[in-house]
């Protein structure tokens, strides 16, 4: 039986084929799973750079291009059949050898370049005092090393990136700009998958190669799950390797933190863990954030991801404000009152939910009997937001053992006015950095960088600056808007949100937002009868869309007029601009920011 493994831009490339031809295309795949009669069989690539490669013929002029060795077959593309055949001719693939992932080049592309390369050598070239040992030990390909040699600028390095695999430009990058070969391996480093499995590595062995490589395929056994990876959304199939290696690592002997920019997977690492420990841990799994709507959303995307039943009843989700409430209404046999005469505030709630754990479990810090304990792994998605309370009940709620915290968070992304390090609370971490923006484009990047600042406190002593913060793609810039008046903003508003509609972007995808929720009424009665979502900036936390528009985001508005004490002044100023900065950063492919009369502080860029 063939083994098959799907590549991440087959579904996307499927979903969007006619609704026969992909009916079709599906039919063929569980054929060839099946290896029945009928089945469509490899087909040799004439001209091509690798020999692996072949097509399927999946439906009438289209077809798969696969790259085969014996029963292994690696489905990476769907394409008209001229297109399929191209695409097969001018790609060839390999192992790296010193991390031991899959790596796809554009071979024919980097042969026209090599000779505009060698007529424009007119000086050293820029990898001329690194020797060849050097390049090859930071996994750089031995065929491509005459070509790297050509290189003269760090131009000749950025226009080469879409031809080479990103383990193959990454480290050649950090050189190029005059990083050190230290720092460029530590950049290759972040692209493996898993700290348990080092090199040497068989180059000829590329089923270990796809296993070690989880953003570039997934092996399917059977129509089942041959039908998850096709409707599943890729977050859910295709973690990148930094996500991949954090969360399924298999033991953590201290609590973990994971810092991370915007769009850098932190949610999805948390998700990815929690999973992981449903099925790897030893006992009941907490995932908890800051809000309720973020727990609903969580939750959502665990019944995605955890398929088993079993495993799923494993995790429980909650906000800490709702695990504090469960604690003392289960204690005092009714739930709690939070309004009116002798209500109690949710930090007198969380002081006494931490009370009555103590009680239940004994001493905060005997954890002889860790079974008493409520959960034995705790996963916080937000950290930054989390109340030094809440903190205290969260570590009281799980032992004092391996893999018990696994905490994600951004100081930058804090809406509360919450900073306190962990370390000051009893929870000594190790930490971990992700610094690849995975949602946001370089220049989409760039624009929040500025407009967020310096660096922030909170989660860690002192502050976690951005230094080094990057994206994987280049993309649109926001678009920042001036109006005379209110009634021509909204007026822009609507016909902005109809272009983005007339371009097929579903209305699912958009998200329009204001400071307030007098600005919030103001565009959702502007944009009567279109189907998107309205809504403050703080609500847009945590959940990101393909366009995003901010209006209202004027001087006095942006921020709110903030109190007359300096210090508290200071304080409110930074959390003004985190929640500018967290709206911005929930668009993957385009910012619109509107304002009548003068704009905001904060877009003085």
């Amino acid at each position: 039986m063939p083994r098959l493994a799907i590549g991440p831009e087959f579904p996307g490339e499927l979903s969007a084929l006619a609704q026969p031809v992909r009916r079709d295309a599906v039919v063929a795949l569980r054929r060839f799973l099946l290896n029945v009669s009928g089945a469509p069989h490899p087909e040799k690539v004439r001209g091509g750079r690798d020999p692996r490669v072949a097509t399927l013929r999946l439906a009438d002029g289209h077809r798969g291009v696969v790259v085969r060795q014996r029963d292994v077959f690696w489905l990476r593309t769907v394409l008209p059949d001229p297109d399929a055949w191209t695409y097969a001719q001018r790609h060839r693939f390999g192992v790296n050898p010193v991390i031991g992932v899959v790596e796809e080049w554009d071979a024919e592309s980097l042969e026209r370049v090599e000779p505009a390369l060698r007529r424009s050598v007119r000086s050293q070239g820029l990898f001329e005092a690194i020797c060849d040992g050097d390049l090859i030990a930071l996994g750089i390909d031995v065929r491509a090393l005459p070509l790297f040699r050509l290189i003269t600028t760090e131009a000749d390095v950025a226009a080469l990136e879409p031809l080479l695999p990103p383990t193959q430009h990454v480290p050649l990058a950090v050189l190029a700009r005059g990083g050190t070969l230290a720092e460029a391996w530590r950049e290759l480093d972040g692209w493996r998958a898993s700290e348990e499995e080092t090199g040497p590595f068989n180059p000829d062995d590329l089923y270990a190669a796809l296993r070690r490589s989880p953003d570039r395929a997934v092996f399917v056994a059977d129509k089942v799950a041959l039908d998850r990876v096709l409707e599943a959304p890729g977050w859910c199939t295709f973690p990148h390797p930094p996500q991949h290696r954090l969360a399924r690592a298999v033991r953590y002997e201290r609590p973990v933190l994971v810092l991370g920019g915007a769009g850098t997977g932190k949610t999805i690492t948390a998700l990815y863990r929690a999973a992981h420990l449903a099925e790897r841990g030893s006992g009941p799994v907490l995932l908890v954030t800051f809000s309720q709507g973020l727990a609903e959303d969580l939750s959502a995307r665990l019944d995605l991801l955890i398929q088993d039943d079993v495993l799923r009843k494993r995790v429980e989700v909650v906000n800490a404000e709702r695990l504090a409430m469960r604690i003392v209404t289960d204690a005092e046999g009714r739930r709690p009152t939070l309004v009116g005469p002798g209500a109690r505030s949710l930090a007198e709630l969380t002081d006494d939910a931490l009370r009555l754990l103590s009680l239940t479990t004994g001493d905060l810090l005997d954890d002889v009997e860790p079974g008493r304990k409520p959960y034995r792994h705790i996963v916080v998605d937000e950290a930054q937001d989390i109340s030094p309370a809440q903190w205290r009940l969260l570590r009281a709620a799980v032992p004092h053992a391996h893999d018990d915290l696994f905490i994600v968070g951004d100081p930058h992304q804090r809406i509360t006015d919450t900073r306190v390090a962990l370390g000051a609370l009893g929870i000594p971490t190790s930490q971990h950095t992700l610094r690849l923006s995975y949602r946001l484009s370089q220049e989409m990047l760039s624009f929040v960088v500025r407009l967020r600042g310096g660096p922030a406190a909170g989660l860690v002593k002192g502050m976690t600056d951005m230094y080094g913060f990057h994206s994987t793609h280049n993309g649109e810039r926001p678009t920042v808007r001036e109006y005379d008046t209110p009634e021509a903003e909204l007026a822009g508003l609507r016909s902005t949100v109809e272009s983005w509609l007339a371009d097929d972007v579903p209305a699912g995808e958009i998200a329009v937002a204001a400071r307030n929720q007098r600005f919030v009424r103001a565009a959702r009665a502007a944009l009567s009868g279109l189907d998107v979502r309205t809504s403050t900036f703080q609500q847009l936390k945590g959940l990101e869309f393909e366009r995003v528009a901010l209006v209202g985001v004027a001087e006095g508005v942006v921020p709110e007029p903030p109190p007359e004490d300096p210090h508290a002044r200071a304080r409110a100023l930074q959390r003004e601009r985190s929640i500018l900065f967290v709206a911005c950063t929930r668009a993957r492919a385009m910012l619109y920011i509107s304002h009548s009369g003068r704009g905001s502080p904060f877009l003085s860029l």
